[in-house]
């Protein structure tokens, strides 16, 4: 399968600021440059305790960092769904019909207003329900239907995170690898890099060492040296 990246209309679905990076940072670098229109719909952001030296993380500074991302990978458009620490990983906690909708038309990015050609969102078997929450939502938005009643992306991708075989349930490995060359890779590095309240040193699933040696490993199963990996939810050649 090759995909002219040119022609595409790339909407990807990112739980929170910086799983568009981890997910589909490289592909969104080979997008954008061979002449793609990337758009990134984020469900929520807030105040976060973590383990850097502070121990937060305030939503005004990841507002900040989304801005660097933007400029760095030359996003079309971006937009927050449902900000504020009442929804910030509590998207169990909304309705999962709420979501669909706001997916299906309700957001500026919606699919029924921008009709992508190409959606990627979360694998479902990640940990954080956050992630678990966006990846159903939106394969209940875009579930099989008359195409020319609703719009109908051509390719629909679930993009993986290190951590995503942390459940114990048995996960299928990737079935599509981007090849990725050495500058796409050390863009998605930076924009992981221009997240800084998000990035760690390694061992970390989100450390520069990861990143690397995941785009490795899916490299190598394709028989190329970088990729990144993907399982494909519908692909209409």
């Amino acid at each position: 399968m090759t995909t002219d990246w040119s022609q595409e209309r790339i909407l990807v679905y990112a739980p929170h600021p910086d799983d568009e990076i981890l997910g589909c940072g490289g592909l969104m670098s080979k997008a954008k440059s061979a002449g793609a229109e990337v758009f990134v719909q984020f469900l929520t952001v807030g105040d976060t305790a973590d383990q850097s030296p502070k121990g937060f993380s305030t939503a005004e500074e990841r507002y900040a960092e989304i801005k660097k991302v933007s400029d760095h990978f030359r996003w079309d458009d971006w937009h927050m769904a449902l900000p504020g620490d009442a929804h910030h990983l509590r998207l169990d906690t909304v309705p999962r019909v709420d979501l669909t909708q706001l997916i299906e038309r309700g957001s500026p990015l919606s699919i029924e207003r921008l009709r992508p050609t190409v959606v990627l969102a979360p694998h479902r078997t990640s940990y954080n329900q956050d992630h678990q929450v966006t990846a159903e939502a939106v394969h209940t938005a875009l579930r099989p239907s008359n195409a020319a009643l609703r719009h109908h992306p051509r390719l629909v991708l679930a993009y993986e995170e290190a951590a995503d075989q942390w459940r114990s349930e048995p996960v299928a490995p990737p079935n599509l690898v981007v090849e990725l060359d050495e500058p796409q890779l050390l863009d998605k590095l930076l924009g992981m890099e221009l997240y800084g309240s998000q990035s760690h040193t390694h061992p970390h699933t989100r450390s520069e060492l990861t990143l690397r040696s995941l785009a490795v490993l899916r490299g190598m199963q394709a028989g190329v040296a970088l990729g990144e990996g993907f399982h494909v939810l519908r692909c209409l050649a």
